[in-house]
């Protein structure tokens, strides 16, 4: 199922938002405040009238190249997730640095290989973004790379072999989509060492196929042993990360990331949704889920052109429509 997530929350409230159909009075002038207001000024007026309205009620349209369709994947089980599941303490623990996944991680990231293959979706996936973190790099690669690795000279492997002391093979980069690691969206910044990350060219040696290139800083910058990341300060970080995403041209992407990311992201939106849609936009994920949901730009953030639509006509004729007919008729009386 895909859900629409709406963009107009990436700017403020007082920002305008998309017009939708509403009804309006069949005659030829409506009233306003006692103001007549003539045909050609409804659209304009409804627009307006618009922003005082109950949205939730009906369905929404918009225009196939102003959206892109999201899959969002939380990072199967790390290490640092079975201790501090018993006990939250364990988070703060340097044990569990830049935690790799578990044994039944590894199980998880199988199956939702599995999923992913069967069902097509990875046939569809343009770009795979990853928080570049060990547990999200072993995740990403574990679920969209290619099949088994075999050493040749003009390929490097996306995973080399025991990456994390993950006792698997390496994973081949052939017949897969790009994987490209994003800070912006890494888990809650700060305290817990567990979410701190390794220097940019250790993750090189250990994913040679994986782009790197958008992070600005080989040593981890953002972490702060003392100072941890505020929920509001999070959620603002993955308002700009899906901002970014306009600047892409892919249309589908699949995102592997982190809970505390999702759910603080994710609960800024839905608001305008029946309830029970906006808990399934914001629920917390559970290990190795993925949820596909689709982003609409309503701000005219992207610039991508529709590669769907046509002018028609081709070859060029008169087609004045009867409505357009109607309504100079009704100006004219």
């Amino acid at each position: 199922m895909f859900i629409g997530v709406n963009s107009s929350h990436f700017l403020p409230r007082h920002q305008p938002i998309s017009p939708t159909f509403v009804p309006s009075s069949s005659s030829s002038i409506i009233v306003y405040n006692k103001i007549p207001v003539r045909l050609s000024q409804r659209l304009h007026l409804l627009s307006l009238l618009r922003s005082d309205m109950d949205t939730s009620a009906g369905p929404s349209l918009f225009p196939l190249h102003r959206c892109k369709t999201l899959h969002l994947v939380r990072h199967a089980q790390g290490i640092h997730n079975v201790d501090g599941d018993k006990n939250y303490k364990a988070y703060m623990s340097p044990e569990y640095f830049d935690a790799q996944i578990t044994p039944l991680g590894w199980q998880q990231v199988d199956n939702l290989r599995k999923h992913v293959h069967e069902s097509g979706l990875v046939k569809r996936i343009d770009l795979v973004i990853a928080s570049p973190l060990l547990r999200t790099l072993q995740t990403a690669v574990g679920v969209f790379g290619g099949e088994g690795y075999t050493d040749r000279m003009d390929v490097v492997p996306l995973m080399v072999a025991n990456a994390g002391n993950s006792g698997r093979a390496a994973i081949s980069s052939l017949n897969c989509p790009p994987i490209v690691a994003v800070e912006l969206c890494r888990e809650h910044l700060g305290v817990h060492p567990c979410d701190k990350r390794r220097n940019i060219s250790d993750y090189q040696f250990l994913f040679p196929a994986v782009d790197f290139s958008l992070i600005e800083s080989d040593e981890d910058t953002w972490w702060k042993a003392d100072i941890r990341e505020t929920k509001e300060e999070l959620a603002a970080r993955g308002l700009k990360f899906l901002n970014w995403l306009w600047t892409r041209e892919e249309k589908e992407i699949a995102i592997v990331t982190h809970s505390g990311f999702l759910f603080h992201t994710l609960s800024t939106f839905g608001n305008d949704c029946h309830p029970l849609v906006k808990k399934e936009i914001c629920k917390h994920f559970a290990n190795c889920e993925l949820r596909s949901m689709v982003i609409v730009d309503r701000n005219m953030i992207g610039f991508d052109p529709s590669t769907t639509n046509y002018p028609g006509r081709i070859p060029s004729g008169l087609d004045l429509p009867s409505d357009v007919v109607d309504a100079k008729d009704e100006e004219r009386t």
